[in-house]
């Protein structure tokens, strides 16, 4: 069995946790999660900036303080901090470890960065391109005796699994194994997620801060999640489940090394804080890497119209008419407008007396969103509905970027461990590759008996996590007896979701059952527009779509009540 632990589910994640982590209880490795779709446009801005940056800089202050713990504690530390310069932040900590007078060995993964060959590759022109590699790289790391290993942009799973195959002395052949192992790193990639932290039921648990997690990964794959004792939150089966529904599509889950059958995973509660993962099959991964590229999309700009008390909708239609009046002569190629009626009748208070209409715009000028833009709404502050007023004063426009997904041939991208003695070795792409295609979906259980029905919030019964990829959304929903699961089987289709979120009706949208989890998931294609960084919607990454859906009223059987 090997432990490890996760420290960082984002950069920005709690400063703290590797030092909670080290100290906490016994672990083996500690991985650190740093690089989102959002991430690499900003470490692509930096690197702009100075060629010599592009990491992430936390991590570093981090390991100041935390190097010697690690050391003095056996703790191999993984981590894909090194963003668009891993050579970069593997001598970082050469030089910490050099001033503290800290033995260590650093070693790191390249080969990602295909920026200088977008071109070459038919990547466009982005600021930046990166291929997700897998988790052999950093095997090969840990197994030449890396205290440190650094990588750019490996999948999150990957931490994981490197850790896990050079551990057992997996080849890319033992599918299933790693994909066990790659489940265990989507449980642990978001940090607390998997322990209570954004957890749908949670007042049905300690509110207190989550600790971070913990899998105890077998020769087979096979993982138990778990925490440090004595740290906050919890582990259950619901808050793995949780997790596993985070950010997914179908039950086929590819990545550079093997794609993981998501319709297989078993999860059986065996102790307090403690869940078993199982069964878990593996496939071979599809022939071609997935690359992340990010790239400026204009410039964006907003202005919040607060309107109060009486005829909220009258005073919204004629604001907007006159701002759009006033911007006729530069119209911005984008103009999206949200009316929030957070007003309530006969309010106690001045605020929830009032609503909020947006006006968010984008263009590829930035005079056009700029002063021009936000300074026309605060020229109507005498001439327009009774009220008047903003959120905030006139703002420049700023810039925002653009996630998009692109695929290479695996055998077009080197992938290369560089050891700690510098030697250079080449990690060759799987032999065996497997196209990725749909999985027949599961035949559906039984209907549930008819009765008599309530009208309740769908979150009464379900559980949802939802979030981001790219322009697109998912939405899990999942339930705690197999008598619900056949209600939501048959209940919770594409139509009744367009017809409880009205916001994804013209949407693309598909459905993915997962039996084993008793849980549907749903993609919603495009609801993001361009991507988290173009801020499309009110929450531009998704995370609480599943709220919403969660709130909104359906027809429950009360025998489920």
């Amino acid at each position: 069995m090997i432990r490890i632990g996760n420290a960082s589910g984002f950069y920005g994640d709690r400063f703290s946790a590797v030092r909670d982590m080290l100290t906490g209880g016994p672990l083996d490795v500690l991985t650190g999660d740093y690089l989102a779709e959002l991430t690499m446009l900003i470490l692509g801005r930096d690197r702009l900036k100075d060629p010599r940056r592009g990491y992430a800089t936390t991590f570093l202050r981090q390991l100041e303080e935390c190097l010697g713990l690690a050391v003095d504690a056996g703790v191999t530390v993984v981590t894909n901090a090194g963003g668009l310069n891993p050579a970069g932040l593997a001598d970082a900590v050469r030089r910490l470890a050099d001033r503290a007078g800290i033995g260590v060995t650093v070693a790191h993964v390249e080969g990602d960065d295909l920026i200088a060959r977008a071109g070459e590759l038919g990547l466009g022109t982005p600021v930046t391109a990166n291929a997700y590699l897998g988790a052999f790289g950093i095997a090969e790391c840990l197994k030449a005796g890396a205290d440190v290993v650094v990588t750019g942009r490996v999948t999150d799973a990957s931490l994981v699994a490197g850790p896990a195959a050079a551990h057992f002395g997996w080849t890319p052949e033992d599918h299933d194994a790693l994909a066990g192992a790659v489940v265990a790193g989507h449980v642990l990639e978001c940090g607390a997620q998997a322990t209570g932290g954004n957890y749908p039921f949670f007042t049905e648990h300690r509110r207190d801060v989550p600790g971070f997690p913990i899998a105890e990964i077998e020769a087979d794959g096979s993982s138990t999640i778990t925490k440090h004792d004595g740290t906050g939150g919890t582990v259950t089966v619901g808050t793995v489940t949780a997790q596993l529904l985070y950010e997914i599509a179908g039950p086929r889950y590819a990545g550079p090394d093997v794609t993981a059958r998501f319709d297989s995973i078993r999860l059986h509660q065996v102790g307090p804080d403690r869940v078993r993962v199982s069964g878990v099959r593996g496939e071979p991964p599809p022939p071609r890497l997935k690359v992340g590229r990010t790239s400026l999309g204009g410039y964006r700009n907003e202005v919040t119209f607060v309107l109060t008390g009486l005829n909220i909708e009258a005073k919204a239609e004629w604001v907007r008419a006159q701002f759009i009046d006033a911007l006729r002569e530069r119209l911005p190629r984008s103009v999206r407008w949200t009316l929030a009626r957070t007003d309530h009748a006969d309010a106690d208070t001045e605020e929830e007396a009032s609503a909020l209409l947006r006006c968010a715009v984008a263009d590829e000028d930035p005079d056009v969103v700029g002063r021009a833009f936000s300074g026309a709404a605060v020229e109507l502050g005498l001439s327009s509905y009774p009220g008047f007023h903003l959120t905030a004063p006139p703002a420049k426009a700023a810039p925002y970027g653009v996630f998009s997904d692109a695929f290479v041939g695996a055998s077009t991208v080197p992938h290369v461990a560089v050891l700690p003695d510098g030697t250079r070795v080449d990690i060759a792409p799987p032999e065996a590759t497997k196209e990725l295609t749909e999985v027949a979906e599961p035949a559906l259980p039984p209907p549930p008996p008819p009765g008599p029905a309530r009208r309740v919030p769908l979150g009464t019964i379900a559980g949802a996590r939802s979030g981001d990829k790219g322009g697109s959304a998912n939405i899990g929903v999942w339930v705690r007896s197999p008598e619900a699961w056949s209600w939501l089987a048959h209940t919770l289709t594409v139509e009744a979701v367009r017809s409880l979120l009205p916001e994804t009706a013209d949407q693309p949208m598909r459905r993915f059952l997962l039996p084993n989890l008793w849980a549907v998931n749903l993609v919603v294609e495009d609801i993001l527009g361009e991507g988290v960084a173009s801020r499309a919607r009110f929450d531009p990454q998704g995370k609480a779509l599943g709220e919403w859906l969660r709130s909104r009223l359906i027809d429950v059987p009360e025998v489920l009540l």
